[in-house]
């Protein structure tokens, strides 16, 4: 049975709210063990990027994933929550003004207008760190080699293959470095490495946690690359159809910059094409899951269809 719109965007609102308050405990002003001391202007710096705002769709795709091989409790919620940390230092440091240049990120100031660059720089440093430092935590997963997994899983993803990668191509795609000219498979190549790359591993992170098997595991890695793929595409829709005030950042980035998009390359209807055929291709790689998979399979549908 399909759940409603209703009951997904339920299932995800709650989702954020556990999330959220994970979130706040992690990022408390107390010193962890081993720690000497949490300075507080960090530690507010960090809550201001971290906290308040968000839709929380990578730990929710975690949760979700895990629950699919019956893992549910404190350690899908820890490994989605150290997602969401890697997540958040990355557009921190990708509205800097050597980045992207933003005033604005979910309706508030950047961290960097907030409080100032060298803070930014070393939020976005700490909110990496602890992010690895949640993962490494027996309290994620008993299991030594389970915790090494998804600690080399998330470093694949958000390092100098994927996420950071992906970051350089984004720049270079502005004429910063030389000739910008960009082909479909540049685009392609560039937005799987920048956004789709950790959106897989919030996937395949709940195979990890399951201890799937290698075709299980597979299947979701294909569905994780039709999802992050969807979200760009859809992203890049919105960049051009929505405003700032719906979107809670500055939209047009990427018009104004001369930086191709598929929107570019496709036009707006082969965009929207593009958004159905990757929602076919995200069904087809859970059909192994079944009925079980219902909730993973609203979520792709959620992330083509949102409006902000």
């Amino acid at each position: 049975m399909t759940p409603s719109i209703s009951t997904f965007t339920t299932r995800l609102s709650d989702a954020a709210r556990i999330v959220e308050a994970s979130l706040e405990a992690l990022l408390s002003d107390k010193p962890a063990s081993g720690e000497i001391a949490r300075p507080p202007r960090l530690m507010a710096a960090m809550r201001h990027a971290a906290l308040g705002g968000g839709k929380r769709l990578r730990p929710f795709l975690t949760l979700e994933a895990a629950r699919l091989f019956g893992r549910e409790g404190e350690g899908p919620l820890r490994a989605g929550c150290a997602v969401e940390l890697l997540h958040c230092y990355s557009l921190v440091h990708d509205d800097l003004p050597s980045m992207d240049d933003d005033d604005l990120r979910r309706g508030r100031p950047t961290v960097h207008k907030a409080y100032d660059e060298a803070t930014a720089i070393l939020v976005g440093d700490a909110l990496q760190t602890l992010a690895f430092e949640v993962l490494a935590d027996p309290a994620t997963a008993p299991d030594s080699a389970i915790r090494s997994d998804l600690v080399l899983g998330l470093a694949r993803a958000s390092g100098l293959g994927g996420m950071v990668g992906g970051q350089l191509l984004d720049l270079s795609a502005e004429g910063r470095y030389g000739p910008a000219e960009m082909d479909e498979a540049d685009v392609r190549r560039l937005q799987m490495m920048k956004t789709g790359a950790i959106l897989t591993f919030s996937v395949e992170a709940g195979a990890i946690l399951g201890q799937a098997d290698q075709a299980a595991r597979g299947s979701l890695v294909e569905y994780g690359r039709a999802l992050g793929a969807a979200f760009q595409v859809a992203d890049d829709i919105l960049d051009r159809e929505a405003s700032a005030e719906a979107l809670g950042k500055r939209t047009g980035k990427d018009q104004d910059k001369g930086k191709a998009t598929l929107v570019d390359l496709l036009g707006m209807e082969g965009a929207r094409q593009e958004c159905r055929q990757l929602v076919e291709r995200a069904d087809a790689a859970l059909d192994a899951f079944g009925p079980r998979a219902q909730t993973l399979r609203e979520a792709v549908r959620f992330v083509v269809e949102r409006q902000v």
